[in-house]
């Protein structure tokens, strides 16, 4: 009698995976176990000591050395999307573990899309006055806010995201300004930006939104210092990685008032604990991790899973693995 080897699919949060693909050709041949809330500690072991196969969304479970060690029946890890800063591959190459990724569907135009939700959000203060209007209240105090035309955005990365963000800023009548380790006037010139110095971009700027790709030149850009440095009517969005700014830091700054707010889509821990500082604090507008969510995104994503597992249980080559 043939045992069906155990697929386990994490943090389906959006309770997708199922619709977004077909997956009857998997489950002829194994049984599909999905998870739609996070696992961690012991209920995460339990869940994934059986699986041959362990399917991540994105980085949402760090999946490293400890844990990799105490799955004897691992034989294949899968994540969408195309990179995993939560992921062990060397542990997993060790035991010779292969490695596969998904396409992307159309996440950067999403995650700008969400940048600016936030941007116009934190500007015109939705939020407070949406509550204030529900409880009677007709313009609270904090109704009167500047224009976005003729103001100053600084943008920290302009990639392809964060060259989407200036492509609106210009349409705002904003002033565009740039920076990023590797900036040069011609690169910025090209996306319709000024190129700047970090400092003057930190101290000049209304909107500041970070587009960065995080890593050792990149952790914590964002701290006390520069915090310090902003305007006190600046607005600084996060839309990338929660590692581009010091959590603690941001915390404290908000509660001194610099900047005066913040719009953060990104957590260092995920899901956000309810006990959080950023729960508590009046200017700071939160988002649940919505920047590449999407429909046509986790159509690919779910698809790419399916067209993989169903090659991996034939038998045939693996589509898109990871260079080691």
């Amino acid at each position: 009698m043939n045992i069906k080897p155990i697929i386990v699919v994490l943090d389906d949060y959006e309770r997708v995976a199922r619709d977004y693909a077909d997956w009857s050709a998997v489950d002829a041949k194994a049984e599909v176990r999905v998870y739609r809330e996070a696992l961690r500690g012991q209920a995460l072991i339990d869940a994934l000591t059986p699986a041959s196969v362990v399917v991540l969304m994105r980085d949402r479970t760090p999946f490293l050395a400890e844990l990799i060690d105490r799955l004897p029946n691992l034989k294949l890890v899968h994540f969408t999307g195309t990179r995993n800063g939560a992921l062990d591959t060397k542990a997993l190459a060790a035991r010779n573990i292969p490695v596969l990724h998904t396409g992307w569907g159309p996440n950067k135009d999403a995650t700008t899309e969400m940048t600016w939700a936030l941007i116009l959000a934190a500007q015109k203060r939705l939020v407070s006055q949406h509550n204030a209007l529900l409880q009677g209240q007709w313009r609270p105090h904090d109704t009167l806010s500047p224009v976005l035309h003729g103001q100053r955005i600084g943008i920290a990365g302009l990639g392809e995201i964060g060259g989407r963000v200036a492509n609106v800023a210009r349409a705002f009548g904003m002033e565009v300004v740039a920076w990023s380790p590797n900036m040069t006037p011609e690169r910025a010139a090209a996306k319709g930006a000024t190129a700047v110095s970090f400092d003057e971009l930190v101290a000049t700027s209304h909107i500041i939104t970070t587009h960065l790709v995080l890593g050792p030149a990149t952790n914590k850009l964002f701290g006390a210092a520069q915090f310090a440095a902003m305007r006190n009517d600046a607005i600084f969005v996060n839309t990338s990685r929660a590692g581009l700014a010091d959590e603690v830091a941001l915390v404290t700054a908000l509660q001194a008032g610099r900047p005066a707010m913040a719009a953060l889509d990104v957590f260092s821990v995920e899901p956000l604990p309810a006990s959080h500082p950023f729960t508590t604090l009046s200017n700071v507008l939160l988002t649940p991790h919505l920047g590449f969510v999407c429909e046509p995104v986790f159509r690919k994503f779910y698809g790419d899973v399916v067209e993989a597992l169903t090659a991996w249980l034939d038998d045939k080559p693996l589509p898109r693995v990871l260079a080691p």
